[in-house]
């Protein structure tokens, strides 16, 4: 049976197979407000306060604590260290980045009348930047007993060669094509490594569905490559309104943007040989991951001023309803020694973009308490304690259905993401016209297993200066996280440890009206 009859049986019996994982999930769905240099210096501790921009994203009612007109812009540099362990290799890379990541501004409409109970409705619109995914890390020259023949083994065994392999005359680039769009993304791969050598059928008719290597067994030196670029962001449309003297209530209205792409190179040497048959020596693997999406989410909050001194606060914030579209691209080299004993050299570059269905997540909500100690003239100190499902998590197709790709993954979802407490504390000390500020956060693994992802651990320090009606805010973070990142996800499955520094320095520049 040829691959023309087999398409008609693949749209009857049609299975959307992608390329998420939960990796990427938590790519996609890490909303973490960066935030202006005041609320980043007193660790993002503000959902009981008010009169700071960053505020309305951690609480919509803070923005009816502003008394006047306010506006915000901040920028940030962002520098991560990376320190990667893997078998017997160890290395340390640095990315920094610069960007614009917080602005806005709210307008207060003050309801005239000393009688008149709601005293004033706030109208505010901020852009926060709510993930940097600018990061770098490589492994080199580390020696493995696993090849990545084992990925492509793993993707064919079981798949009929004339399913994996180009007909007479066909173009690389046609044949990936159509065997991404009648099959989908594992004959793919499967197509890539018989085509370059590395697998080999064991008997050439259509209907072999068994396939061996031509990589010899022994020790490779591997090196690892990944490279990641974007950022997801938020806008925040705000309306807040103050009840007497006593209760401040929000609600924001946020669309959401995901743009994140990631690079990932593999390159292997091998002297293991194969005396009178063919071998792979050298080979050079290449995959690019683009995410592009949008969502929308609600959030409501209120604040009580229960005495001069002491406020309490509570947010809820509802799932975010994202829409994702994923594109893959690839490359693959290899370098062998066939029967003559000659050197060959195979190079598979379809030039072509792998567009896949969007799909939809659906991340869990969150609920935060808070509380803040106002000293007047003084100073303040601050606590917020945030819950987040993470287990929650739920991927479907754009029409809302749960097939077996997604059902698979919501359910190694449920058995591996868990509950997240987040603790956040601040202080700010104040002089005449010098504000001191100081933060540490614990932001909790969504991992049930925290060796596969610690806890983000970390602290701030800040400064302010108030000058006529404005102020200049500068703040430092420093941030940890240890985590596991897996090469592939079939044949090598290898774990890499990377300890992950973060360090940001953030200047904002904000003004009364």
């Amino acid at each position: 049976m040829n691959r023309i009859f087999l398409i008609i049986f693949f749209y009857i019996s049609t299975v959307n197979l992608m390329s998420q994982n939960i990796s990427d999930a938590l790519n996609y769905t890490n909303n973490n407000i960066d935030g202006s240099a005041r609320f980043s210096s007193m660790g993002g501790a503000f959902g009981a306060l008010g009169g700071e921009i960053s505020s309305i994203s951690a609480n919509p009612a803070s923005s009816a604590i502003f008394s006047d007109s306010y506006f915000s812009l901040s920028f940030a540099s962002d520098k991560k260290t990376n320190n990667i362990s893997i078998l017997n290799a160890a290395n340390s890379q640095d990315k920094s980045n610069l960007a614009m990541n917080q602005i806005g501004g709210v307008f207060v409409f003050n309801n005239i009348g000393a009688a008149k109970k709601w005293k004033k409705i706030v109208v505010g619109l901020s852009y926060d930047q709510t993930n940097n995914n600018f990061n770098e890390f490589f492994a080199k020259n580390f020696t493995n007993s696993t090849s990545i023949d084992s990925y492509f083994l793993a993707n064919a065994q079981g798949l009929r060669l004339d399913q994996i392999s180009a007909f007479e005359n066909e173009t690389i680039t046609d044949a990936y094509v159509d065997i991404g769009n009648t099959f989908g993304y594992p004959h793919q791969q499967a197509f890539l490594g018989y085509e370059s050598f590395i697998i080999e059928p064991d008997s050439f008719e259509d209907e072999n569905t068994s396939y061996t290597s031509n990589v010899s067994p022994g020790t490779f030196n591997q090196t690892y490559y990944s490279i990641s670029r974007g950022y997801n962001g938020k806008l925040t449309a705000n309306i807040g309104t103050q009840y007497s003297e006593k209760l401040y209530l929000g609600i924001n209205l946020n669309g959401h943007f995901v743009d994140y792409d990631n690079y990932n190179i593999l390159e292997e040497s091998n002297t293991n040989g194969q005396a009178g048959g063919l071998h792979i020596t050298d080979v050079n693997f290449e995959n690019r991951l683009s995410g592009f999406g949008s969502g929308f989410s609600l959030q409501f909050g209120a604040i009580a001023k229960l005495t001069d001194w002491l406020r309490l606060g509570v947010t809820y914030d509802s799932p975010v309803w994202y829409t994702i579209k994923e594109e893959t691209r690839q490359y693959l080299a290899t370098r062998f020694v066939d029967q003559a004993d000659e050197e060959n050299t195979v190079v598979l570059d379809p030039n072509a973009i792998n567009v896949f269905e969007e799909f939809t997540i659906q991340t869990p909500s969150k609920l935060t308490a808070s509380m803040a100690l106002v000293i007047k003239k003084f100073g303040l100190i601050s606590f917020d304690y945030s819950r987040k499902d993470y287990g929650a998590m739920e991927f479907r197709t754009i029409d809302g259905l749960e097939d077996t790709h997604f059902s698979d993954l919501n359910w190694e979802i449920y058995n591996n993401l868990t509950v997240a407490n987040s603790y956040r504390i601040g202080a700010e000390i104040r002089s005449n016209t010098i504000s001191y500020r100081a933060g540490y956060r614990i932001d909790g693994s969504p991992y049930a297993n925290t060796d596969q992802y610690s806890d983000r651990t970390g602290f701030s320090l800040g400064i302010g200066y108030k000058f006529r009606s404005n102020t200049i805010d500068l703040s430092f973070e420093k941030y940890n996280k240890q985590y596991n990142h897996q090469l592939y996800d079939a044949g090598l499955t290898n774990q890499a440890s990377i300890d992950n520094n973060n360090t940001i320095i953030k200047l904002s520049i904000t003004s009364i009206m």
